[in-house]
């Protein structure tokens, strides 16, 4: 065990950037002598937060880097200011100590793991529940890869359609910077940029951000949280066409160019443009593309309409050409 291990370990905590396993290891370390005047229930979260500062700074100054069993004490050192803070320091020093070993093995050794969708193309992976997510392009999720808590949390930056498998015990938590998603079992959309947008298609969730909750989301229903005012509003959508982009197969129904070019910048993520409205306007009907690669699809697209595409070094994409008769 080194120092470092444990000081990382509690100023995450103190910072608020913990799992909730790590919090439950905490806090049970902070309970550990459960008598009923037990100053830790007592104060309130600044109160906490301020003993753990302190609490931060003894560890620090008392704990043995080496593989020493003996914690040094400091006896006229005060942590709590009702009783003597000798035994909760030795009680949370030898706690860290003794349990280290599994500690690490549960939460530093188990890394998580990242996947991230490139731009233009999008990616799907089935979790070690058997929960499957979709990642639109340029979104990333980071992931367990077991889920082995009370809880299944992953982090998402981006857009990603999930499918979860019911587990009424091990509630599915989507962290989207303050925003928390929570699930048991259901399909949802989640857009994650400035605005976080919760879209359902089955089941329920319930989203909460800074601690405080927005409100629950069901079927059809979607809720959009703006980061910057912190203000959000819930309204009916057809979820079907949120999570459009999330089908492999794409259907283009008497539709232009123009409007086509659209649904691509949703499904990919990517700004298109064209040279002139020749082309913009050519309409085309009954064209079903499979595959997730825009390359793949622009092609079939652009032959269907006598043009030609150039992808830019911004990663957007101009259309060119004579366009339809």
């Amino acid at each position: 065990m080194s120092r470092y291990d444990i000081e990382h370990l509690l100023d995450r905590y103190l910072k608020g950037e913990t799992t909730a396993r790590e919090n439950e290891l905490v806090e049970n370390w902070l309970t550990e002598n459960d008598n009923e005047n037990n100053e830790w229930q007592k104060l309130d979260e600044t109160g906490r937060a301020q003993w753990l500062n302190e609490l931060f700074s003894d560890i620090e100054s008392t704990l043995d880097v080496s593989d020493n069993n003996v914690v040094p004490m400091h006896p006229k050192r005060t942590l709590w200011r009702s009783i003597a803070a000798a035994a909760a320091i030795l009680v949370i020093a030898s706690a860290l100590f003794l349990e280290w070993p599994a500690i690490h093995n549960n939460f530093y050794a188990q890394q998580l793991a990242t996947l991230t969708a490139p731009a233009g193309s999008k990616q799907m992976i089935t979790l070690a529940d058997g929960s499957q997510v979709w990642v639109n392009a340029g979104a990333v999720l980071k992931y367990p890869k077991s889920f082995d808590g009370k809880t299944r949390e992953v982090y998402l930056s981006g857009e990603a359609y999930f499918d979860i498998v019911h587990k009424v015990s091990q509630p599915f938590i989507v962290h989207t910077g303050n925003v928390i998603t929570t699930v048991l079992g259901t399909a949802f959309n989640i857009n994650a940029g400035k605005t976080v947008v919760v879209t359902v298609t089955r089941g329920k969730v319930s989203v909460i951000a800074d601690k405080q909750l927005l409100g629950y989301v069901t079927p059809d229903e979607q809720i959009s949280y703006n980061t910057i005012s912190n203000e959000h509003i819930q309204t009916k959508v057809e979820a079907a066409k949120v999570i459009a982009w999330q089908q492999t197969d794409m259907r283009f129904d008497d539709i232009t160019f123009e409007d086509a070019a659209k649904l691509l910048q949703q499904q990919f993520k990517v700004n298109i443009s064209f040279t002139n409205d020749k082309v913009k306007k050519c309409r085309f009907s009954g064209t079903a593309i499979k595959g997730k690669n825009l390359d793949q699809i622009l092609k079939i697209l652009c032959a269907f309409n006598n043009a030609s595409y150039q992808l830019k070094p911004d990663g957007s994409i101009v259309i060119d050409g004579k366009g339809c008769n």
